[in-house]
């Protein structure tokens, strides 16, 4: 294939994914402001001055959009709780620590706090969205990559990684959660704090 070929596609390939990323900035800016059930697909192509059929050529369906939304959204969570992972300058108790505190303020702010927002991710708990599924498996994985070190460095009393990982997922699903965010926040006790030093003491080592 000719260089200018090449270029060519590139820049085609960069333009796409350019107004695939158009697209769901408007698409999030919409749902906060007017309501994720209130927003057509109509509306978010008019603030795009395009056709809506140009929005369906990169999701066919406005369910396809959502979701591609939510993902944006809980990748955005997810590299910031590998970066803690990842910052080994830290020992793996503060790591750990930092990391459900961390999924905690992300989720109450991306999901909880705009009430529009969180009416999007009912339904894809509701309708058990794949990206939702896909999100809690990624976030087990960092949370082993993260609980095996910890052990193999003696800071974690640990002889399942996995398990241990699980265990701590399930123990904080009420603060992670953003229906049981909203639904539990008038509960004082125990607080995230609380629920955290909980589980340092049950893995920590002897």
């Amino acid at each position: 294939m000719p260089v200018t070929d090449l270029a060519t596609d590139a820049t085609l390939d960069r333009d796409t994914g350019d107004l695939r990323s158009r697209i769901l900035t408007i698409a999030e800016r919409l749902f906060r402001e007017m309501g994720y059930r209130k927003t057509t697909v109509a509306d978010i192509a008019a603030c795009l001055r395009m056709s809506p059929g140009n929005v369906y050529r990169f999701f066919p369906s406005k369910k396809a959009l959502n979701e591609a939304v939510a993902e944006r959204l809980l990748r955005q969570i997810e590299a910031e709780l590998g970066c803690i992972v990842a910052d080994t300058g830290m020992s793996a108790r503060e790591r750990l620590r930092r990391f459900v505190l961390t999924m905690h303020a992300m989720s109450a702010g991306q999901f909880t706090a705009n009430r529009r927002m969180h009416d999007m991710v009912e339904v894809a708990m509701a309708e058990s969205w794949e990206v939702i599924h896909a999100h809690i498996g990624r976030v087990e994985e960092l949370l082993v990559t993260l609980v095996a070190e910890g052990a193999r460095n003696g800071e974690f009393r640990v002889s399942d990684p996995r398990a241990a990982a699980r265990c701590v997922q399930t123990a904080v699903v009420r603060f992670c959660h953003p229906a049981l965010i909203a639904q539990c926040a008038d509960r004082e006790q125990p607080t995230i704090e609380e629920m955290t030093d909980f589980l340092m003491t049950g893995l920590r080592a002897e």
